[in-house]
């Protein structure tokens, strides 16, 4: 439960401290005091959002703290613990907003996100204000009330999420399969386009051999005769050839003893010449025996590079570019039957989404049901308290509509209520009389309340609209629900007021140059007072001073 609130320079607030306790605190004071600025506040430290408006005037920040006793909310305490933020001692969330508008948030000393601090809350408070009627008139509000009466708002959430990934995957699966018929034609192309080129078998370096050697065959005849002719004046020139005229050389400088140094170099120059043409004369006769001018083999050549160079105009690439078009036509043949694939896997995991969403909301349905029965008897017990003898209550359920699997589950659930006898059920947004949907929304309230797992529960002037008898009767309800755990109410009937166990004073403390929201816990003789004030105005009498006994003496 809330033990502890501190507020600092938020609103009109300079400095408030709260200390809280078990059981009905009801919260007091004149219009416009500042009573709901305390719940604005705790709203904050429970995730609310705002700006740099939140900050006093005059102040750098807004710094509020609440403490809760978690001892009764293992939820909580594993929450905490799941995330490695239990402590020992209070539970504490702090906020704080600077004049800047930036804000931070810290669980137990630990910043931590915006959204933390709204899951954790959402399991230590449950708030209900003076608005709950208006959103009662929607369905989806019926829905998330019977679920938590029923006890299955975490089958809800099952359901919810179930319907989100069969959602998810059709989508998916409907992306994949959009251009079946144009991916299949691609896919039949790209395969007749990679049997093509594996057809064609280019080796990695066949094309640059294939050109070389072509050149060879097309210049064999010119090639042919240059080496004859080289070789006939190297060696085989009857009128003369260069070996003849090297050997002749070296027989004549020979001749000379001790021959000048630069005679004996050129000697050695002339003997290398004639070794290097004798090897380059049997060189040109190798390939002159060995050369293959076979015009088949001409024609071979040509042919392969005909089939290259069409293939490669074709595709529209260049000749040494085809074996890495072969590779990219290969992984996008790959990529769409790996998309074929997909498709398969995508329905299996669609039609196993649809099975286990079934499976939960047949439950869902069945809880919701059983609920209902329980949830109608309750709450028109509660509305025929509250000065409506004849009032009815009932559950509608309506099958869904569309064909997509609803988050919400199998039907649609509506709220119907009949204020008077003779009149037909109706929904409550055909409630005529304000003051009727007022006590009607209350009653709900209360009835769900007490199957809230939430120990702490905030009433905002949900008595609005209600008095006489029945402002009694509803004070009587929320100290009922007080007894249970923690109730805090915030109200404008003395009725209501008087039911408290605790009752706190919310004033405005004037000071020279500004005005400020403060905040007192009243004893036996303020209680009296506030009280009679409530019931009188301003100035107190006797009469206002001794209802005001009779009220609280009889709570």
């Amino acid at each position: 439960m809330l033990v502890h609130l501190s507020v600092n320079n938020y609103a009109i607030v300079d400095h408030l401290d709260l200390e809280l306790k078990k059981g009905m605190s009801v919260i007091t004071g004149e219009t416009g005091a500042g009573k709901s600025i305390m719940l604005d506040a705790l709203g904050l430290a429970l995730g609310d959002r705002t700006d740099s408006s939140a900050v006093r005037i005059g102040a750098d920040k807004a710094d509020i703290l609440a403490s809760f006793d978690l001892t009764s909310i293992p939820e909580a305490r594993q929450w905490l613990s799941e995330r490695d933020l239990e402590q020992d001692g209070p539970c504490i969330l702090r906020r704080v907003i600077t004049a800047e508008g930036r804000s931070r948030a810290y669980i137990n000393g630990t910043p931590c996100p915006l959204g933390d601090l709204k899951a954790l809350g959402e399991l230590l408070i449950d708030i209900h204000s003076q608005h709950e009627h208006q959103s009662l008139l929607k369905t989806e509000t019926h829905r998330r009330l019977l679920d938590e009466y029923a006890g299955g708002a975490e089958l809800a959430r099952q359901v919810q999420l179930a319907a989100q990934r069969w959602k998810q995957t059709r989508n998916e699966l409907e992306r994949v399969s959009s251009s079946g018929e144009e991916q299949r034609a691609r896919h039949q192309l790209l395969s007749y386009q990679l049997e093509e080129l594996e057809n064609l078998a280019l080796g990695d370096n066949e094309l640059d051999e294939l050109e070389r050697e072509h050149k060879q065959l097309s210049n064999a005849e010119s090639l042919l005769a240059a080496c004859r002719q080289v070789t006939e004046l190297c060696s085989e020139n009857d009128a003369g050839n260069v070996l003849s005229a090297l050997t002749a050389s070296l027989q004549r400088l020979g001749a000379f003893q001790n021959p000048p140094a630069a005679m004996g170099e050129a000697i050695n120059l002339l003997a290398s010449a004639q070794i290097q043409v004798e090897e380059a004369v049997g060189e040109l006769n190798r390939f002159l025996d060995h050369f293959d001018a076979d015009p088949a083999r001409q024609q071979a050549v040509e042919d392969r590079l005909d089939a290259i160079y069409s293939l490669a105009r074709k595709h529209r690439a260049q000749p040494p570019e085809l074996l890495a078009l072969q590779q990219r036509l290969l992984d996008e043949l790959e990529s769409l039957s790996a998309d074929e694939e997909a498709i398969t896997r995508l329905e299996e995991e669609l039609a196993a989404y649809a099975r286990h969403y079934q499976d939960k909301a047949e439950e869902l349905s069945q809880l919701r049901r059983t609920a209902a029965s329980a949830l109608c008897t309750a709450v028109e017990t509660e509305i025929q308290t509250l000065g409506m003898p004849g009032g009815r209550f009932s559950v509608e359920f309506s099958a869904g509509t569309g064909e997509d699997l609803h988050p919400a589950g199998l039907e649609q659930v509506e709220f119907l209520v009949s204020a008077n006898p003779g009149q037909p059920l109706r929904a409550l947004a055909k409630v005529a009389s304000g003051g009727e949907l007022s006590r009607i929304s209350l009653a709900i309230q209360v009835t769900t309340a007490q199957t809230s797992r939430v120990p702490t529960l905030v009433f905002d002037e949900v008595d609005v609209g209600i008095g006489g008898p029945t402002a009694e009767v509803v004070g009587q309800m929320l100290r009922r629900l007080g007894e249970r755990g923690q109730v805090l109410t915030v109200t404008h009937l003395p009725q209501v007021a008087a039911q408290g166990h605790q009752h706190l004073f919310v004033h405005k403390q004037r000071g020279s140059d500004q005005t400020q929201t403060a905040v007192a816990t009243l004893d036996k003789a303020g209680r009296i007072e506030e009280v009679a004030r409530m019931l009188g105005g301003v100035d107190l009498t006797e009469e206002s001073l001794a209802h005001a006994k009779k009220l609280l003496a009889s709570a």
